[in-house]
């Protein structure tokens, strides 16, 4: 019995290690990495880029989780928009706040205006396969504009894994599952709601994150990493 309890015990503790270190790999959990996004636009003109910078990262009750600062610059180098966000991950199970979602042209228009919105995770699983359907996520932002009221709501969803491609940039190469999705998008302004839906795709690389984002509007890719 007693040696039974120990493997048992010894199983736990090997599995609760190896799930923190496989949250250490991901790019968005590696205390002061900056990050450089380029932002494309439809053309795949170079249109801006957002930066994110790493900070605080921690691991409690098992699960890892790291704050990120970002700021959007337009195509001249002009700052338009600041925020900050959270990435968590837990068992090797990564989740990306769905904040960081947003279209370009809404975080450029909502990006400094007074915000509030609760943390909604967008889930991708370790053990991914082609063919897998991925959770739907949603999220509610209530923000003022100079005294006006507006309620922006984001549901994306049908997410699914088509294939595996190897993505390169000049920041590197990785091995990615390429994940289609849904977005449906409402601002409400009084009775007013004015629709944005678009659909997109995402390029995921296990064990380090998103490496690649398509959509109609444009696209997004890594550029540096430091």
């Amino acid at each position: 019995m007693k040696k039974y309890l120990f493997i048992s015990a010894a199983c736990i503790f090997l599995t609760l290690t190896l799930s923190a270190q496989d949250c250490k790999t991901y790019l968005f959990l590696q205390k002061n990495k900056v990050v450089e996004m380029t932002i494309y636009n439809k053309k795949g003109e170079t249109n801006g880029r957002k930066v994110y910078q790493v900070s605080d990262v921690a691991t409690t009750g098992g699960v890892t989780s790291g704050n990120l600062a970002t700021e959007m610059f337009d195509k001249n180098g002009k700052s338009m928009a600041k925020a900050t966000s959270t990435v968590r991950c837990d068992g090797g199970v990564m989740m990306i706040d769905m904040k960081m979602m947003m279209p370009q042209e809404h975080q450029e228009k909502y990006g400094n205006m007074e915000a509030k919105a609760d943390d909604v995770y967008l889930e991708y699983p370790s053990g991914m396969h082609v063919g897998d359907a991925l959770k739907d996520g949603t999220m509610s932002m209530e923000m003022n504009n100079n005294g006006m009221h507006q309620t922006l709501k984001m549901t994306v969803r049908e997410r699914k894994i088509q294939s595996r491609e190897s993505v390169t940039t000049s920041a590197g190469t990785w091995d990615c599952y390429k994940i289609s999705f849904k977005c449906k998008m409402g601002v409400k302004m009084g009775p007013i709601n004015i629709p944005f839906n678009f659909e997109g795709t995402e390029w995921y690389s296990p064990g380090f994150g998103v490496v690649k984002s398509e959509s109609k509007y444009g696209g997004t890719a890594i550029t540096s990493i430091k």
